[in-house]
């Protein structure tokens, strides 16, 4: 059982909803055959505490990335600014070429750069079944935070989406190695490139990691369109082999 995943890292212009919109539509075009489209983190405005830009459930991001998934046929996945409730979420929308709508919204929000003063945190972690994968959604701070990223035996692939700056790419990089081989799963990550509106440069490093740590991509530094598949068997085989996971803590969030 395979799953074919396509990564986009990419520029962000800052703060231009339509220009990023425009740019990602002609990435696409070149995806080819996908299962999952993975987008970085704040895909059409860049990492900005401007809620002003927030959109709806309803609103032309939404209906831009339904409109592309049925295009070509694949999940597309990527984070916004959401307004709901008369607040914000920084909300992981999943969205499915049958028009399906699933997302997570961040749960830990980087109070560094007053994330927390601007965005409400999501409670709720958010494991899908897509083609017969169990899939973890997650989104860059969450990264830092072993416990809510816990496999519990209930997923096979983690997908970090991201603007992680470059200064703390050891970080970045050495976080998600960890939580490849502590998780036993595959790590899918997608960041930016490029500099912000704030001045903050981006060197991407998006990645895909196998179960026991090893890199079966990495980028870094420029705009690239990678496609992997991934194999089921090979998730299997791995646990079989080093079955680690059956001496695991067990817990339970609150």
């Amino acid at each position: 059982m395979s799953l074919t995943i396509t990564l986009i890292q990419s520029d962000l212009v800052w703060e231009d909803k339509a220009a990023n919109l425009a740019q990602f539509e002609q990435k696409l075009t070149q995806v080819g055959d996908s299962d999952i489209v993975v987008l970085p983190e704040m895909f059409t405005t860049g990492f900005t505490m401007n809620t002003s830009l927030a959109e709806t459930m309803q609103g032309p991001t939404v209906k831009w990335m339904l409109k592309m998934a049925k295009k070509i046929n694949s999940v597309i996945c990527g984070t916004i600014i959401l307004e709901e409730a008369q607040v914000y979420y920084n909300r992981l929308l999943w969205v499915q070429p049958n028009q399906t709508i699933q997302y997570y919204d961040k749960k830990h929000l980087f109070s560094m750069a007053g994330e927390d003063q601007h965005f409400v945190a999501g409670h709720n972690k958010r494991i899908l079944e897509y083609k017969g994968w169990k899939c973890a959604l997650f989104i860059c701070y969450d990264l830092r935070f072993p416990v809510w990223n816990r496999n519990q035996d209930d997923y096979d692939l983690a997908f970090y989406l991201a603007n992680w700056p470059a200064k703390r790419a050891l970080h970045w990089n050495s976080l998600l190695l960890a939580r490849a081989i502590e998780n036993q799963a595959y790590v899918v990550a997608v960041n930016r490139v490029g500099i912000d509106g704030k001045g903050f440069d981006y060197i991407g490093d998006s990645s895909v990691i196998d179960p026991a740590g090893n890199y079966l991509y990495r980028q870094s530094g420029q705009e690239a369109i990678f496609r992997i598949e991934l194999k089921k068997e090979d998730l299997e085989a791995k646990r079989k082999e080093f079955p680690f996971m059956q001496d695991r803590d067990h817990f339970q969030l609150l």
